[in-house]
């Protein structure tokens, strides 16, 4: 019902900055709640941030500070802007659109941090 498309990742030295986006389908974007997640091997999903459709934002303690979640309503985009990037940022990054109990998933970008 809700398709979400990553774009942005890649190879990125140690301090560098990586703007990653989500574009979403549907004309009901601005009622949803849009989240960054992010895997590394081995490890299980987490969450990083989190927008409301209010615009509140929340960040997992291990990138507040440096990452920023934002979103464009009237292009049905959501961005997650990350700057100071460390090796253990390296993961596959997820976009969730999530409202009540639908929630939707894109197919995930992966970022690495290396130098």
């Amino acid at each position: 019902q809700v398709q979400l498309v990553e774009s942005g990742g890649g190879l990125v030295q140690p301090g560098g900055s990586l703007r990653l986006s989500c574009a979403a389908s549907g004309s009901i974007f601005s009622l949803y709640a849009m989240g960054w997640y992010r895997q590394a091997p081995g490890k299980q999903r987490e969450l990083v941030a989190t927008i409301t459709s209010g615009g509140t934002t929340y960040y997992a303690d291990s990138v507040r500070g440096r990452f920023t979640i934002s979103r464009d309503n009237g292009k049905n985009t959501v961005y997650l802007q990350m700057n100071s990037l460390k090796p253990e940022d390296t993961a596959v990054y997820y976009c969730k659109a999530f409202r009540g109990a639908m929630e939707y998933w894109g197919q995930g970008t992966q970022v690495t941090v290396s130098s």
